[in-house]
């Protein structure tokens, strides 16, 4: 699923989770999942996000390491070149965060175009 474009006024909603075991899901981490899935490499990924490989493979490991199923499944360089991809987790992930991003977006636009009247450059 694309990202949330913004209103024509140019105001958006951010979403982010907060698990209850302290886990978080936002914008960020879930654009490196998407990019993860379109480039089948963490390092791509970060490379197209701007972000340091190790920033990246930090991400990915928190969100392995707090699901219950790992949702990036790496195999090791080689002869056959390796790579990255997403689990059935990590696709479930994108899908309900993507999900819930629409809906409270649908949910609150007319009180986000009221807020953003009320800047200058609204």
């Amino acid at each position: 699923m694309p990202r949330q474009r913004p209103a024509a006024n140019g105001a958006r909603l951010s979403i982010r989770v907060d698990l209850g075991t302290g886990l978080r899901i936002g914008p960020g981490k879930v654009a490196l999942l998407e990019a993860i899935g379109a480039t089948g490499s963490i390092s791509g990924a970060a490379r197209s996000l701007g972000m340091s490989y190790k920033r990246a493979w930090d991400l990915v490991e928190e969100l392995n390491s707090g699901c219950q199923q790992p949702v990036v499944s790496a195999s090791p360089g080689g002869r056959d070149g390796g790579g990255t991809r997403l689990t059935e987790t990590g696709d479930r992930l994108i899908h309900l965060y993507r999900e819930i991003e629409r809906m409270a977006s649908h949910a609150s636009r007319l009180q986000i175009r009221a807020l953003d009247r009320m800047t200058p450059a609204g």
